[in-house]
């Protein structure tokens, strides 16, 4: 069963917004779900980015508005956000789910990295077969991700302008523009 992802990533949320500065700071400045919604809002661009089927996984005790029936949400086709239950911290969800991917890795036909500066939850993980990186080397790779993306914009060639209707259309319909504007035949231009 491969899949078109790259490899999926699993993030340990509270872990990232504790170490990245900017989370950090957005933390004490807003609140931890301004933090959370950040968080996840730049794992977004990257998981599209890098073709990650990405999950953030949170301790659920932390979340305000706890509601049991979404413990899951799909944000986008390559991202979700999970909450764990009561008494499961991310670590153990994320400990749990590479134990699952080293029993059935032919299953997978992918990588499994797993983003956590926690050093137990490293030697863990590695152990059942997934990658690791730290959230500090997660952040720097989302910054050049983000370098490079804004590096392939500007490589990219400029459309025409599409302020004027003749910049919008093929070249046949400009052609009918231009004699319907000079009341000619089709045979006279």
């Amino acid at each position: 069963m491969a899949s078109s992802h790259y490899a999926i990533l699993l993030v340990d949320g509270y872990n990232a917004i504790g170490q990245w500065s900017r989370l950090k700071e957005l933390k004490y400045q807003a609140g931890l779900e301004a933090s959370r919604d950040e968080l996840v809002e730049q794992l977004t661009g990257y998981s599209a980015y890098r073709n990650f089927k990405t999950q953030v996984v949170f301790d659920a005790q932390f979340s305000r508005n706890f509601d049991r029936r979404r413990l899951q949400e799909k944000v986008t086709d390559l991202l979700s956000v999970t909450y764990t239950d009561f008494g499961q911290t991310a670590d153990t969800y994320i400990e749990k789910a590479c134990a699952a991917f080293r029993d059935n890795v032919a299953n997978y036909g992918r990588r499994i990295i797993v983003a956590t500066s926690d050093r137990a939850q490293q030697m863990t993980v590695t152990g059942y077969g997934a990658e690791w990186m730290s959230c500090q080397q997660l952040q720097q790779d989302l910054d050049l991700s983000v370098s490079e993306l804004r590096r392939d914009r500007r490589k990219a060639p400029k459309a025409k302008s599409s302020r004027f209707l003749g910049n919008r259309v093929n070249e046949k319909m400009r052609q009918k523009l231009m004699q319907m504007r000079l009341g000619l035949d089709a045979g006279e231009i």
